[in-house]
């Protein structure tokens, strides 16, 4: 008896019972980006190596340990996309979006990574992305956060996230805050764990990001690089906490954030909860003005944000906001009783259908008793059971019993069925 095939451990099958509640917020994150006119791109889920390689970093996290990457039969280097950012800049040159436009897209889909599988953070996971290009002022990075603060509204959980906000400067003011970073770190290289020597050649500013407590004293003294921007960077933060002010938008200055892809520049923010323990990071993105230049492109202005949404239902699951509506189930069930009912049942069906579009309706189907079809009502989360027998046919009448409260089972004429059920499924 050979073994029984598995999912891939960290790719996770999304179950009927809980795919209302996913419904649910996709149609939450479509309404908010249709309210700012945001445009949908969709790009594929596997792109040429070289992509990620040269836009996230050869020395980051993602590219060194975090991809699938593989040869193709003709020994083309490709990869599943581990972000889309990257994946967006490369369709909006190929196609032309960028050239004297701007533009506002979003994406949402599949992302993979290769790490430790852990609550709310899996190998494969989704992400829902906005991008905004052609613009250089601080007013389109209020807008990306502005956005994703209503979104918090619109969940019901703002009292629950805190925006962070930090700026990255120009790659000319970083390179000069690298240089002191790292002689800062190299005067206390003692201190460094195996990871963060690592990073001291390639990457120093993620070392601002370690959680080893033990570093946590030394991390506290490290230069900051808001004392090294320049000052048109200076300028444009100041413009977008101006704005964020007059907003009404609360927000902390963090020194430490960085973000974790090098094609980050000026704006960099995270909204992060304390209500997932370590898992605390909600939504990360900022302004990456050098990206498209560095993917061949003209230089091009861009900002943007992503959200994992695993992480994100987790969140709703823990503060326990998913609607009731949005656990799904019918709202009515029809049940056969009878040759002649057995007949016209799904005939029926289709008739309520039409005319009630908003009703959630499922007809019995295999036949069975009249207590087993109940059973089976009482199990799809239907609040009524819709009951046609030979006498309703010959009538023309149905028969509507509640199985959720208290209520007198009635039988109405059809119309008038039609009519009630309108009433209690609008």
């Amino acid at each position: 008896m050979s073994n029984k095939i598995q999912a891939i451990r960290g790719m996770n099958d999304l179950l009927p019972d809980r795919s209302p509640a996913w419904q649910y917020l996709e149609r939450q994150l479509r309404s908010l980006v249709d309210r700012y006119d945001y445009r949908e791109i969709r790009t594929p889920i596997v792109e040429q190596t070289a992509l990620f390689a040269r836009s996230i970093g050869e020395a980051t996290d993602v590219v060194e340990k975090e991809m699938y990457t593989f040869d193709d039969r003709n020994g083309e280097s490709l990869t599943l996309r581990p972000e889309n950012t990257a994946a967006v800049v490369r369709a909006a040159m190929e196609h032309g979006l960028l050239h004297n436009q701007t533009q506002r897209l979003w994406y949402m889909g599949p992302m993979f990574r290769y790490e430790r599988p852990q609550k709310g953070r899996y190998r494969q996971f989704h992400q829902i992305g906005i991008e905004a290009y052609g613009m250089t002022g601080p007013d389109i990075d209020a807008e990306i956060i502005l956005l994703s603060a209503r979104l918090w509204r619109q969940l019901g959980m703002t009292e629950h996230v805190t925006l962070e906000l930090n700026s990255l400067g120009t790659p000319e003011a970083r390179a000069a805050y690298r240089d002191s970073l790292v002689a800062y770190f190299e005067a206390h290289r003692e201190v460094l764990d195996e990871d963060s020597q690592r990073r001291l050649t390639t990457n120093p500013l993620r070392i601002l990001d370690s959680k080893n407590p033990a570093m946590a004293e030394m991390l506290a003294g490290a230069p900051q690089l808001l004392d090294h921007l320049d000052d048109a960077s200076r300028q444009h933060f100041e413009q977008l906490k101006s704005t964020l002010d007059a907003a009404g938008v609360g927000y902390r200055i963090n020194p430490r954030l960085v973000r974790g892809l090098d094609y980050y520049s000026r704006t960099v923010f995270e909204w992060t909860t304390t209500a997932l323990g370590s898992q605390g990071t909600v939504c990360g993105g900022g302004r990456y003005d050098g990206l498209v230049e560095q993917l061949g492109g003209k230089p091009t202005p861009g900002v943007g944000f992503a959200i994992g949404l695993e992480r994100l239902m987790l969140l709703l699951d823990t503060l326990d906001l998913i609607p009731a509506e949005a656990h799904g189930g019918a709202d009515a069930y029809l049940l056969a009783m009878g040759d002649s009912a057995e007949r016209n049942a799904i005939g029926l069906g289709e008739r309520l259908r039409d005319a009630l579009p908003a009703l959630r309706l499922q007809v019995h189907c295999g036949g069975g008793s009249f207590k087993s079809q109940i059973r089976r009502a009482d199990r799809s989360g239907a609040s009524v059971a819709l009951i046609l027998g030979d006498d309703e046919i010959e009538k023309g009448c149905l028969t509507i019993k509640p199985l959720r409260e208290d209520g007198e089972q009635q039988t109405l004429e059809l119309d008038d069925a039609i009519a009630w059920l309108d009433r209690q499924f609008p």
